[in-house]
């Protein structure tokens, strides 16, 4: 579909079919914390560092993703919970695809929590998010987590590359989920599905070269790029860190001279 090919190529860089978008949802599930209190400020730095995308909540569009002559690819979240819920597991649905349309979105995205008490609820939600998409030619972006009582560690090869084939199955565009410590068994992951897959970063780390090491194993793995969001929007240098993750992705940028540059 002609509508999806355009808006995916402002998502993914067209040249490496890769990408590296910065989430910001994160004041749904734990407010304004540090690096989201000005999300003006944030969104234009992680445009000026070459994020290819950015991804919010619909009520923080208006914050401006393309002012002052910046471009950036825009992703609207439609899927949320809060910290303060009895089951914080529980995504709901709490925007359109409609509506990400009619806010200039170039692609959805919907968070799904496999093994969770509600899985159901989210698999229900994903499959009218993915056939609204296929009648708008709109991309979408599956976040496929594995939490819950029978998942044991949710970096386990086993559930991600189970996690990722469910979102491959149910139609999306492109899935984003957890590294799985090493290039070998991240490949496990990529090659069982059949889509385009993005590593999160997770929980703030200790070091950049413990978060560079982990973007350069996916993509040894074969994966398309990264989704990071606490531990670009926290860095010291939102700037830097973003153009050194984008050198890596997008260039094949040797770890050591990315590392020399960070510092």
């Amino acid at each position: 579909m002609l509508g999806k090919s355009i808006r995916m190529e402002r998502i993914m860089n067209r040249s490496t079919g890769r990408t590296v978008i910065i989430p910001m949802d994160h004041g749904i599930t734990q407010g304004p914390i540090e690096g989201l209190i000005d999300i003006k400020d944030t969104i234009d730095k992680v445009v000026d560092g070459g994020a290819n995308a950015i991804l919010l909540h619909k009520g923080l569009v208006s914050a401006g993703h393309r002012g002052g002559g910046k471009d950036v690819g825009l992703i609207v979240h439609l899927s949320a919970s809060t910290n303060l819920s009895p089951d914080p597991n529980d995504k709901t649905l709490v925007c359109s695809v409609e509506e990400a349309i009619r806010l200039g979105a170039d692609g959805v995205s919907i968070h799904v929590n496999l093994g969770a008490d509600k899985e159901s609820d989210m698999l229900r939600i994903f499959g009218k998010v993915s056939k609204s998409c296929q009648e708008w030619g709109m991309p979408l972006l599956a976040m496929m987590y594995t939490r819950g009582r029978k998942i044991t560690s949710q970096f386990d090869v086993r559930y991600v590359k189970h996690a990722a084939r469910v979102g491959a199955e149910l139609g999306a565009d492109i899935v984003k989920v957890n590294y799985t410590s090493s290039p070998e068994t991240f490949r496990e992951v990529v090659e069982g599905c059949t889509v385009p897959v993005i590593i999160a970063g997770g929980e703030k780390v200790e070091t950049d070269k413990d978060l560079l090491e982990m973007v350069e194993g996916s993509l040894k793995a074969g994966g398309a790029g990264v989704s990071i969001g606490r531990n670009v929007f926290q860095h010291k240098d939102p700037v830097k860190i973003v153009k050194v993750i984008g050198r890596i992705v997008h260039d094949d940028y040797p770890l050591a001279k990315a590392l020399r540059e960070i510092k």
